[in-house]
């Protein structure tokens, strides 16, 4: 189980990669991942909450996910 430090750096460092490539939240992941050789199982433990609901929004942005929720288009 991961602590709070480490969900908090690894989300720093993939806020990061978003800011400076022109990545969404999805490839930043997998881009760190490669670039660091983490797998991507352990990934998804590292998810904090905030980052979490950014994924959300890409994939819905992307039409990955089945059900859509009640957004407003803007």
């Amino acid at each position: 189980m991961p602590t709070k430090e480490e969900m908090s750096k690894f989300a720093k460092a993939i806020d990061a990669l978003v800011a400076n490539t022109d990545y969404n939240y999805i490839e930043a992941i997998v881009e760190y991942c490669k670039l660091t050789g983490l797998e991507i199982e352990v990934a998804a433990t590292l998810c904090n909450s905030n980052l979490k609901s950014k994924l959300e929004n890409d994939a819905m942005d992307n039409n990955m996910l089945k059900v859509k929720s009640s957004r407003l288009p803007i």
